[in-house]
């Protein structure tokens, strides 16, 4: 006997479809409201440091070279040709040394005849004080001889006026006597002014030639040194830093012809970037770095001057030189501005600047992420910079470069 069978209900077939085409939509929707995922950043190429509390030496870097403090330029003092070169660049010389030596005909023809116009003039001051002298002395034997008149006719007059008392001599004769001595003293007198003058004159012709004599003098001595500076000598002890002429080049007046140094006694010359240059003082300390030694320094003098977006710091080295040091050779200087005491400082991040707010990714999470943070800072130095707000004491931050990320906020590091 079929017995007949009711229709399965399905109404639970029916739920659990909607529960999960209910699922399916919550789940898509929470996906599409959450943002993209974190990028993932290797932790072995970042460069982390953490937040400290204490002493900040501010600092001030730049590149330099070191220099002689005291620099010999020996220039040409009138035109020649390079005949010889006679010593080399980094030779040792002294003061006698010869460096080179020129030639210039003209020069020595020159020379010569500033010599013979000298000897002329020489020769015209012994004439002249020879007529001179001839002319004094005639003048001298002239008012001699009115003198010995004069002295005869004062006789004769005494003489005339012992007659005349006893009446043996006129009147006339004894007046005549009278007016021939008085005549006589008269022009005794006038010349001994004559003479007077005279000699006097002569003293003022012979300082005349005299003066023309030592000006001759002075220009054949000049015209001679010209000669002899075309032997070029070092003048100074030292090291030959630099010769710039080669034999046959022609030299002209005022050319340099070379440089002597004396390494015994060196500078560092520091070119300090303009927009850190401002709080470089004098006296502040320096180090100065070789390449392979340091030498301490303080700074002695600032450009006042801009050059190439940079101000150029003499440092004197105060320290003992190392070996290898010696003029032109290319160094590093860091000048120490000041010491902040109790201040929260990190290693300068790669792009940030004094006194400004930046974004910083601070590690959180046990060191499985970093999220940008705003940080303001300070004062800066070479290596460290002064936070003011936005991170404490033991944070730990990624200064090195994330431009890569600077659409996200949130990175992980794995």
């Amino acid at each position: 006997m079929d017995i007949k069978r009711e229709p399965r209900r399905k109404t639970k077939r029916w739920v659990y479809l909607g529960a999960s085409v209910a699922a399916v939509v919550v789940i898509t929707v929470a996906l599409g409201s959450l943002g993209p995922a974190a990028p993932s950043v290797d932790r072995s190429s970042v460069w982390t440091d953490v937040v400290k509390r204490g002493e900040m030496v501010r600092q001030v870097r730049g590149p330099g070279t070191l220099v002689s403090e005291q620099v010999r330029w020996i220039a040409a003092l009138t035109a020649g040709r390079v005949e010889r070169r006679l010593v080399e660049p980094g030779a040792e010389v002294d003061s006698a040394t010869v460096l080179l030596e020129l030639s210039n005909p003209d020069v020595e023809i020159q020379a010569l005849e500033s010599q013979r116009q000298l000897t002329a003039e020489e020769a015209r001051l012994v004439e002249l004080k020879a007529q001179l002298e001839s002319q004094r002395l005639s003048q001298e034997a002239l008012v001699a001889t009115v003198r010995s008149g004069h002295l005869e006719a004062m006789r004769n007059v005494r003489r005339d006026e012992d007659l005349a008392e006893k009446g043996l001599l006129s009147e006339i004769d004894l007046q005549n006597s009278r007016d021939k001595a008085e005549e006589l003293e008269q022009r005794l007198e006038i010349e001994r002014q004559r003479l007077t003058v005279m000699t006097e004159a002569v003293e003022s012709q012979l300082a005349a030639q005299r003066a023309q004599v030592e000006r001759l003098r002075s220009i054949a001595e000049f015209k001679q040194n010209l000669v002899e500076s075309m032997y070029v000598v070092a003048g100074v002890s030292g090291v030959l830093a630099e010769l710039e002429l080669e034999e046959g080049e022609w030299a002209r007046p005022g050319d340099i012809l070379a440089r002597i140094v004396q390494p015994g006694r060196l500078k560092a010359e520091i070119r300090i970037p303009e927009t850190q240059a401002r709080d470089v003082a004098v006296g502040q300390l320096a180090l100065i770095d070789t390449r392979s030694d340091t030498i301490e320094g303080r700074v002695t003098r600032i450009d006042p001057a801009v050059l190439n977006a940079a101000v150029m710091v003499d440092v004197r080295l105060e320290g003992p030189l190392p070996r290898e040091a010696r003029p032109d050779l290319s160094v590093d200087g860091t000048i120490e501005i000041e010491r902040l005491t109790d201040v929260l400082y990190v290693s300068r991040p790669t792009y940030g600047q004094a006194n400004s707010l930046v974004g910083l990714f601070k590690v959180v999470e046990g060191g499985n992420a970093a999220v940008r943070v705003s940080v303001r800072l300070g004062r800066a130095s070479v290596n460290t910079i002064e936070i003011i707000e936005g991170l404490l004491e033991g944070d730990e931050v990624i200064v090195s470069d994330m431009s890569a990320w600077d659409e996200h906020d949130r990175v992980r590091l794995r």
